[in-house]
């Protein structure tokens, strides 16, 4: 390998991307940009449902409870409705999340104890309704007796349970992932669809210095994208980084290196820039689906957890959430490093491979 000839296709490289102003603000754009609206947007404390109250007993205690159900913040009560079957219309057009109706007969139930003293009607179509829905179970009826709690939760590392702590470090994989594989994956296009790819095969150039070449100048960016997701993080959203400052940049830059070798691959089959930004898209689905960012790792049909381990994502949000939330070390999680740094090394040897096919 020749270093004057590799740090000549990196300044080549650094001096399209200056004077490409598009992509270069989308550098810094797309994680300031992604990282507010998901930061904001991705918000498992539930509050504020559309929620309609049928009250067929007018007692002291069904506005006891009406009051009690509102300060929570949980619903907004957003209808009016006199039965059941209205709540039942209003469920169905999506004018309301939740519908409560508290029987006739309340202050019997309540005394008895013998049926429910409410009903909670909720939209089945929508997960996030009903896990909040079923906070309103543990809401304490007028003359109810106090139940005896046999187990306790003691939540570590997020004990105000805010959703930014366990977003925003899965957000800095997600942007890495969008952005990297999308920019590089159009690289080589690009230059052949300019001309320039005769050019780089009529040099002496090794397959090894045009990967390492276009690969080199992403990995700065992506560990300045890193930085700025970081920055903001801490700045808007609170998030804290409890583990080493310096491991989060190492687990980064495997994961970088990782992405990159994956947008190469995938500029090394397209055959325009339309075509190599659809693959992008496509490798991007499956990590964002599939890493343990959005859904639960452990809910997932066998088959979709073994696609999830040959993705970078997968790794990267174990790492990432290791050491920000629960401040482990890279040493506590030995085989998410392995992971990472065999597909890496992989996607990079074929990607190698197949440009040196071009090049012959």
């Amino acid at each position: 390998m020749n270093i004057t000839r590799l740090l000549a296709i990196i300044v080549k490289e650094l001096r399209q991307l200056r004077r490409d102003r598009l992509t270069f603000g989308m550098i810094l754009g797309i994680p300031t940009m992604q990282l507010l609206l998901f930061g904001f947007a991705i918000n498992l404390d539930i509050r504020h449902l559309d929620a309609a109250i049928v009250d067929q007993s007018q007692t002291a205690h069904s506005r006891e409870i009406v009051a009690t159900l509102q300060a929570t913040g949980l619903l907004d009560l957003k209808a009016s409705a006199t039965t059941p079957s209205q709540l039942q219309d209003l469920l169905r057009t999506g004018k309301i999340s939740v519908g409560i109706v508290l029987p006739p007969d309340l202050e019997a139930r309540l005394e008895r104890r013998d049926r429910p003293a409410m009903q909670v009607m909720v939209d089945g179509s929508d997960q996030t309704v009903q896990a909040a829905a079923r906070q309103l179970s543990a809401i304490p009826l007028p003359g109810g007796r106090p139940v005896y709690q046999g187990v306790e939760v003691v939540n570590f590392y997020n004990p105000e349970r805010r959703a930014p702590v366990n977003s925003v470090p899965g957000l800095i994989g997600m942007i890495l992932t969008m952005t990297l594989v999308m920019f590089t994956g159009m690289a080589l296009v690009r230059e052949r669809e300019r001309g320039n790819l005769e050019m780089l095969i009529a040099t002496p150039v090794s397959p090894w210095e045009l990967t390492l070449g276009k690969i080199l100048p992403f990995v700065a960016i992506g560990l300045v994208q890193v930085t700025v997701v970081l920055l903001l993080g801490k700045l808007v959203f609170a998030v804290p980084i409890r583990g080493s400052i310096l491991e989060v940049y190492a687990a980064s830059l495997l994961f970088i290196i990782a992405n990159l070798s994956l947008g190469i691959l995938i500029s090394t089959l397209a055959k325009s820039q339309f075509q190599a930004m659809q693959l992008a898209f496509f490798t991007f689905l499956p990590q964002i689906l599939l890493s343990g960012f959005m859904f639960p790792y452990a809910g997932m049909p066998r088959a979709a957890q073994w696609l999830a381990e040959i993705l970078p994502m997968t790794h990267f949000v174990r790492l990432i959430r290791g050491i920000m939330v629960r401040a482990a070390g890279l040493g506590d999680m030995p085989m998410e490093m392995l992971a990472l740094a065999i597909i890496g090394a992989v996607l990079l040897t074929i990607s190698t491979r197949r440009i040196h096919k071009r090049l012959d």
